[in-house]
């Protein structure tokens, strides 16, 4: 995968308003393939996905059946439609057009919906896809610190200024600076695809000089380039292990489909049993699914990284969200996590 993007990348890095309008045109597409605009029956379900190892609970759920197998349980033949999108931004414009009926993407985004969607849709979260540690590579030796970039750096993000990447570099901006200072680094960072922003570091791109990502893109990164290195670890800036990416729905959605909205979550709660009981598996499921070249040894050194947790229940996403409201991202305040997640049994340990 990443040789065919390397190639198409090594002249230029495409402008970012071509890589959004390509994002809106899968949306726009999404609409357009004849699926309703609204909430469908009980039953059924649209669920969008984002690249990378952190979907690998969907992944599994999809490759497995998992939630066709739950929704027998519940007396339902529940249908399946899986689409695929890059950015929180495209997510979210899916799932409020109705062309979606399950978002996955960074709290970032579910907090920014969240916000927008208070007291008329309530979109919140619905389950955690993992603890995962997101890295902000670089490819420029001079670039030791976020205190380092300049005007001559770009910095790759799924989105600029919504997807979790960019917020926790917010944060981080926040507090190295100040939080008048929080958006300080917003005007080097570039909207690329995970993939397309990977395949620019390995090969060492003098116009994509960092991307903050996500597993596995970020490992090949390091694995690929002698040059890439470090620059900032999600954990460190959120305080520890953390969901960063999460899946999220309208209450209407919820209410409407009690029996198929159980029946995902169980499927989640299997689908992290069998990663974390069986990792060979896991890995395979995520090459099959998403068609990847990566090398199996290092997926499976990614999805057996101590720092690495699959589980549903969301994990220190509060800091992140009081954040967002003391800069003004937000205009609602959260008084806990529970604010901006369902109450469900299954995640009622999250943070």
């Amino acid at each position: 995968m990443l040789h065919s993007f390397r190639a198409a990348w090594s002249a230029r890095i495409r402008p970012a308003r071509r890589v959004a309008a390509a994002a809106l045109a899968v949306v726009v597409g999404v609409s357009a393939l004849g699926l309703p605009r609204h909430a469908m029956a009980e039953g059924q379900i649209r669920i969008a996905e984002q690249f990378g190892v952190v979907y690998l609970l969907l992944n599994v759920a999809r490759d497995q059946h998992l939630i066709e197998q739950e929704g027998r349980k519940e007396g339902l033949d529940i249908k399946v439609d899986w689409v695929r999108l890059s950015g929180g931004a495209a997510v979210n414009d899916a799932l409020l057009s109705g062309s979606i009926d399950i978002a996955g993407a960074g709290v970032g985004p579910l907090l920014t919906v969240w916000d927008r969607t208070r007291g008329r849709q309530n979109v919140k979260g619905v389950a955690s896809l993992g603890n995962l540690p997101y890295y902000l590579v670089s490819n420029n030796p001079n670039v030791k610190t976020i205190a380092d970039f300049t005007s001559k750096d770009r910095i790759a993000v799924p989105a600029v200024g919504v997807s979790v990447q960019s917020r926790v570099l917010q944060y981080a901006a926040a507090k190295q600076w100040g939080d008048k200072a929080f958006d300080r680094i917003d005007g080097f960072t570039q909207a690329i695809p995970h993939p397309d922003a990977t395949a620019a570091i390995i090969a060492d791109s003098s116009v994509i000089t960092a991307h903050f990502g996500n597993p596995p893109f970020q490992q090949q990164e390091l694995a690929q380039n002698p040059k890439a290195h470090i620059v900032l670890n999600s954990y460190d800036v959120l305080g520890g292990p953390s969901s960063a990416t999460v899946l999220y729905a309208t209450e209407k959605f919820r209410n409407d489909n009690p029996k198929t909205y159980h029946a995902f979550v169980a499927a989640l709660a299997q689908a992290a049993h069998l990663i974390s009981t069986n990792p060979e598996l896991a890995a395979d499921i995520y090459i099959r699914v998403n068609d990847s070249k990566i090398d199996r040894a290092l997926l499976l050194k990614i999805i057996r990284d101590p720092q690495v947790q699959f589980k549903i229940a969301p994990q220190n996403t509060f800091g992140l969200a009081q954040f967002m409201h003391r800069v003004g991202a937000i205009r609602n305040e959260p008084k806990s996590w529970r604010d901006y997640f369902f109450d469900d049994p299954a995640t009622a340990s999250g943070s």
